[in-house]
């Protein structure tokens, strides 16, 4: 049977004290949505974080404001899911520099403009700060469990590396302890297609009424095909032609997957700020657990006494299974315990969203154990 749509249910909290950051400044009046989802019990003991992608958001369940469609990841979250609502505390919030409520370059500076590229360079080790600053306002000191995807991965293992005692419990899905340098240059392609855009407007553009849409389109279609597998494309689309019969010999959307990566570019420009991109895909680049701390992976969790599992999958060549193995390595190093598996599946990086009944046989077993 089918279940009502969840309501849209965010709430924005504003942080009473300033929100230091990596680079040197500090952020004042810095606004953190979030969403939160089954009851908080007496001992305050029950709460897991959700954390969301490069172009997530806090909507992990309910409706998305913009789009109608329903929550990022919810085939996994909710009552009786493997990530229970019945039993858990669930939060979700958008990370700073992001665009669905959270302080980031859409937000208005002290000035009441906008900040634009005026906004601080921001890292991930900056948003768990954020997240962390909400849990302090909500009066949990210490989750359950901290569970993330891709960039999520990323803000769980910086949870766990800079703030140990806050998580019981670490889940790190498809993600990395460091960017690697293909990483870095398909993003490179993305914020260069966004600020060659003219209607970037070095980045002040919010008065203009358009944005770098045909920029941020581009680069949304560039990382898309890194979040897909060579497999899946060929078995969704092959070589078939658009409602064609042959081809044009001109440079329509000839072929399916032409007009499907167009479609993702374009739907993408609906929901999303094309600077909160480039600040998102920078803090995402800058990202490296070992650097963080002397060199040494297995020292950045020397404090740690959360339990972790990681989970990778054999056809996600934008952070491999390799990636996921070196954190377990320094897991084991740093004496912590750490279960790890490697999932089939044909999705690509996606997987972690998608159908994957083993995933969620993984999640629903490490969180109840």
């Amino acid at each position: 049977m089918a279940t009502a749509p969840i309501a849209h249910e965010s709430q924005v909290l504003e942080l009473a004290d300033p929100l230091p950051l990596d680079g040197g400044q500090s952020l004042s009046g810095v606004r953190i949505a979030y969403e939160a989802h089954g009851t908080l019990n007496p001992a305050k003991d029950n709460a897991i974080l959700i954390c969301h992608a490069l172009t997530g958001d806090q909507h992990v369940i309910s409706h998305h404001p913009k789009t109608g469609k329903p929550g990022w990841w919810v085939r996994m979250v909710g009552p009786g899911k493997p990530i229970d609502t019945d039993k858990f505390h669930v939060i979700c919030a958008n990370v700073i520099g992001s665009c669905m409520g959270s302080t980031g370059p859409a937000s208005p500076a002290p000035d009441g403009k906008p900040w634009g590229m005026r906004f601080p360079v921001i890292t991930i080790r900056d948003m768990v700060r954020g997240h962390v600053a909400l849990l302090d306002a909500l009066g949990i000191e210490q989750l359950h469990a901290v569970v993330g995807g891709s960039m999520g991965g990323m803000q769980a293992l910086s949870l766990a590396a800079n703030f140990p005692e806050r998580a019981r419990s670490v889940l790190v899905l498809a993600s990395t302890a460091r960017h690697s340098a293909q990483n870095i240059a398909f993003h490179e392609v993305g914020r260069q297609a966004i600020m060659a855009d003219p209607e970037w407007r070095e980045g002040d553009y919010y008065a203009h009424g358009k944005g770098p849409e045909k920029g941020l389109s581009v680069a949304r279609m560039a990382a898309h095909i890194t979040y897909l597998s060579e497999e899946g494309l060929t078995a969704k689309f092959g070589r078939r032609l658009q409602d064609r019969e042959e081809k044009t010999f001109g440079f329509d959307a000839d072929f399916q997957v032409e007009s499907y990566l167009r479609y993702q570019g374009l739907s993408f420009t609906d929901r999303f700020d094309a600077n909160s991109y480039l600040y998102i895909t920078r803090a995402m680049d800058y990202f490296d657990l070992a650097e963080e701390h002397g060199g040494m992976l297995a020292r950045a969790f020397a404090k740690s006494k959360a339990r972790f599992c990681l989970v990778s999958f054999d056809t996600d060549w934008l952070y491999p299974t390799a990636e996921s193995r070196n954190v377990v390595h320094a897991l084991n190093a740093a004496g912590l315990p750490v279960s790890f598996v490697e999932l089939s599946a044909p999705f690509g990086h996606d997987s972690f969203l998608l159908d994957v009944p083993a995933l969620d046989r993984v999640v629903e077993g490490f969180l109840n154990q």
